[in-house]
């Protein structure tokens, strides 16, 4: 018997029993309790997260979305010094152009 059909015939049970006796707060709290954990593990199963390899796949899938934040970060703030001195250069070629250096050149 499985964890899964033990939690079903649990909340079975529980169902039953709040049926016949009333539902009492400790008999709902077990119900809900139960529910829950019905719906989290079917949920894991659906999504294909219910084996044992399922925390390294999610560890391995959160390592390698750190790593493209870190790219992509790292990304931008490239583009950006690469702007910054090439806003820099065309300010000094400017500069140059203004006082007559490029006459020098010629």
């Amino acid at each position: 018997m499985t964890p899964h059909t033990r939690r079903e015939d649990l909340l079975a049970s529980l169902l039953a029993q709040a049926q016949q006796d009333g539902a009492d707060v400790t008999t709902l709290r077990g119900i809900v309790s139960e529910t829950s954990e019905l719906a989290a593990e079917r949920v894991l199963d659906r999504m294909g997260l219910a084996d044992a390899d399922a925390q390294a796949d999610m560890d391995e899938l959160r390592e390698l979305l750190q790593a493209w934040r870190d790219a992509k970060a790292s990304a931008w703030k490239a583009v950006i010094d690469w702007s910054v001195r090439a806003i820099l250069a065309l300010l000094l070629v400017g500069i140059a152009v203004r006082l007559g250096a490029w006459e020098l050149v010629r």
